[in-house]
């Protein structure tokens, strides 16, 4: 009998869960816009939902999860909201006193067809949204990165943290242009 998913190692879970990029894909914005309308139906209406990650840029290659942001008033009990995505088939993966991540689809058998991470956070904490935007403006920057990744990938197929603090640098200095000049936008 195969080991529970919260039996396994880091390392168990890295070979299990590879990283691999894939052509962009039209349906991710499909799959994008039916989990945002589950999560409409379940959270405050207060909740501000977003797509982020490298599947909402329109035409980079990208690991085949759609990352989700859900921002929720300082008023809200982030752990309300995380009781209900709990109970509606998220896992709880990390957890700070202002910030929560959560994953759907990964199976003791490997990756489901769809397979989602959300980010959850108070309103304002939302760096992924200038980081997206400016991608989808600025289509070089966007091969940028969509290169860095496919020359990453193979090196980190199996150490998920490695990738993604080897794109920390460039992620951060995109990020900090973008919010210039998207000033206030969010």
């Amino acid at each position: 009998m195969s080991k529970k998913l919260s039996e396994m190692s880091l390392e168990e879970l890295w070979q299990l869960f590879p990283i691999f990029l894939t052509e962009h894909q039209d349906c991710w914005k499909d799959w994008y816009a039916e989990e945002k309308s589950l999560l409409e139906s379940l959270l405050p209406q207060t909740a501000q939902i977003n797509h982020i990650g490298s599947t909402s840029i329109h035409t980079i290659w990208a690991k085949p999860i759609i990352d989700i942001l859900v921002e929720v008033p300082r008023e809200c009990n982030l752990l309300d909201v995380k009781e209900i995505l709990v109970n509606n088939g998220y896992t709880s993966m990390t957890q700070s006193t202002d910030r929560i991540s959560f994953n759907k689809g990964y199976t003791e058998n490997g990756f489901a067809e769809r397979v989602f991470h959300l980010h959850l956070r108070y309103i304002g904490d939302n760096d992924e949204l200038y980081f997206r935007d400016y991608l989808n403006e600025f289509p070089d920057a966007a091969d940028q990165y969509e290169k860095m990744k496919l020359n990453l990938w193979k090196e980190y197929a199996h150490n998920r943290d490695g990738y993604t603090n080897a794109k920390s640098n460039f992620i951060k200095k995109l990020t900090n242009t973008a919010k210039s000049i998207y000033r206030n936008r969010y």
